[in-house]
């Protein structure tokens, strides 16, 4: 055995030891302290579970935008400090946006995030080629960059136009949101955050409208009925945007 792969071994055995310990102290002041995850990371997502969200329209103001930079901050699209360059605006990534609807009848008009919906029968899975474009088992909808060959099949499909394609290089990747030219995005619903915090995981959307006070974002396991997202639906109710279409969305909206 080489010298490396004795490394390898020692440290393989020295994690796997350290993960079965809350803590461990490697040398004076030095304490090695286990993370609390919602499952292994060796573990698959669950069909006991499936993340949602529910946004109060009510709380949502026209002029905020928290949601949005939140977001971009996190995963590392876009924002204001952003080096990404592009041809045209429309090429711009865009995985939250906030937009306004208008009843022409009544002149009601709401402002509202809108973003994946994380379908359970989700148009952009049916389409795809290449199998890049997945719904895992706890109901989050991904797109896996190093399948995806950027057909945009996916993109054309969406009901709702959440996701976007990567024209340009990109640099600076964030390690928990890795990007790619040539290939689809869109929201994950924080995953990363999920498989860390399960049912207390908070996304990065929701973080930043509490921030601003607001509160309209509220995440959880839909099929748990204690959740406080489960109750909030049972409760009030809660409206799928083209809820014709029969895709049995996993983001739902108050106030529509």
């Amino acid at each position: 055995m080489t010298e490396n792969n004795r490394f390898e071994e020692a440290r393989r055995r020295f994690l796997k030891g350290a993960a079965g310990a809350a803590t461990m102290v490697l040398a004076p002041g030095v304490i090695l302290q286990q993370v609390a995850q919602a499952r292994p990371p060796s573990q698959p997502a669950s069909s006991e579970n499936r993340w949602g969200m529910l946004i109060d329209t009510t709380k949502c103001s026209s002029g905020c935008d928290a949601c949005v930079r939140g977001c971009q901050e996190y995963n590392g699209w876009g924002g204001p400090d952003s080096n990404e360059i592009h041809s045209s605006e429309a090429q711009k990534a865009q995985w939250i946006r906030k937009v306004e609807v208008h009843d022409r009848q009544t002149g009601y008009s709401h402002s509202l995030p809108v973003m994946c919906q994380h379908c359970k029968h989700p148009p952009c899975v049916d389409v795809c080629p290449t199998g890049a474009s997945m719904k895992r088992a706890d109901g989050i909808v991904l797109v896996d960059k190093h399948i995806c060959i950027g057909c945009r099949y996916c993109m054309m499909a969406c009901p709702y136009k959440a996701r976007s394609f990567i024209h340009e290089e990109l640099h600076d990747q964030l390690p928990t949101a890795p990007r790619g030219k040539g290939t689809v995005e869109s929201c994950t619903l924080c995953v990363q955050r999920v498989d860390k915090d399960g049912p207390n995981a908070v996304p990065a959307c929701a973080e930043a409208c509490a921030a601003e006070g607001h509160d309209a974002i509220l995440f959880g396991d839909m099929n748990d009925p204690n959740s406080k997202l489960s109750k909030a639906l049972e409760k009030y109710g809660g409206t799928q945007i083209r809820a014709d279409l029969g895709l049995d969305l996993g983001v739902r909206y108050l106030g529509l």
